[in-house]
């Protein structure tokens, strides 16, 4: 089985660390992996992308012009990656900032509401964490305690503390997230 995703938003969302959790829980199960970040010079505020492969056969390039799943977190990304998405693909949004929802009719839509999620629960640096849930629900392709593991080694050790908030986000986003 191969994934092809693209995650996509501001800088500062933690797009570049949700893809590189996924990246580090599909080598803990042994898969091939492929993580290729793509930012701008202001990061945070600016745009940021990560590419993510998980397969379990060799990769044979991480350059990407059509995705399996788009994870969109911002309009300038989903108008930019709609229309990459590969007819039967899936992708997921969430709704805040979001002023023109996705339009085609050929993939699987999902809504997830993380952001205000985040916010309400007083957590909002849990907003990527709860968006990562969502995916993992809607397609599994990695192992929950191989997610834990992959984010305990992407967290500085002095913020390991943090990981039963973070695990209980990713479970939240698997209770919020919606097919349209």
């Amino acid at each position: 089985m191969q994934y092809e995703l693209i995650i996509a938003g501001f800088g500062g969302q933690g797009v570049l660390s949700m893809g590189k959790i996924l990246a580090y829980s599909g080598l803990m199960e042994g898969k091939e992996v492929s993580w290729f970040p793509s930012y701008g010079p202001e990061q945070r505020g600016g745009t940021a992308n990560v590419t993510v492969i998980l397969s379990d056969e060799r990769i044979s390039s991480p350059v990407l012009n059509e995705y399996d799943i788009a994870i969109i977190l911002n309009q300038p990304s989903l108008e930019k990656f709609e229309k990459a998405v590969k007819p039967g693909g899936i992708l997921i949004y969430d709704g805040n900032g979001i002023t023109k929802k996705p339009s085609r009719k050929d993939i699987r839509v999902f809504e997830i509401d993380a952001m205000n999620t985040a916010n309400k629960e007083g957590n909002a640096k849990a907003f990527n964490m709860i968006v990562l849930g969502g995916v993992l629900k809607v397609a599994p392709m990695v192992k929950m305690e191989s997610v834990l593991a992959g984010l305990k080694k992407s967290l500085p050790e002095r913020h390991h503390k943090l990981l039963p908030m973070n695990e209980k986000a990713i479970l939240r986003g698997m209770e919020l997230i919606k097919e349209e």
